[in-house]
């Protein structure tokens, strides 16, 4: 029988669980040692997120650099629209 494959989660539901750690954590009820695991939690799902936009820099980039490569005229457009210093 075939392991299921867990799908990471989207970076929508990592930062929307920043979110509540961040929320419970400005809860007075929270305590030290649960602000403490939340901390290490959110730091360890901001270093994913980190990585996921880094991720999809990259993809554009590369999308970018081909579109130029075939297209030139994106680049004269683009320049229509960039102000001039």
């Amino acid at each position: 029988m075939a392991k299921a494959v867990a799908t990471p989660p989207s970076i929508e539901a990592l930062i929307s669980r920043l979110e509540e750690i961040t929320r419970t954590m400005e809860t007075p009820d929270t305590g030290l040692e649960g602000s403490i695991a939340l901390y290490e939690e959110g730091l360890s799902i901001a270093e994913q997120c980190k990585k996921r936009l880094q991720e999809a820099k990259r993809k554009i980039e590369v999308i970018n650099s081909g579109m130029r490569k075939e297209a030139p005229v994106v680049d004269r457009v683009q320049d229509l629209f960039t102000p001039e210093s």
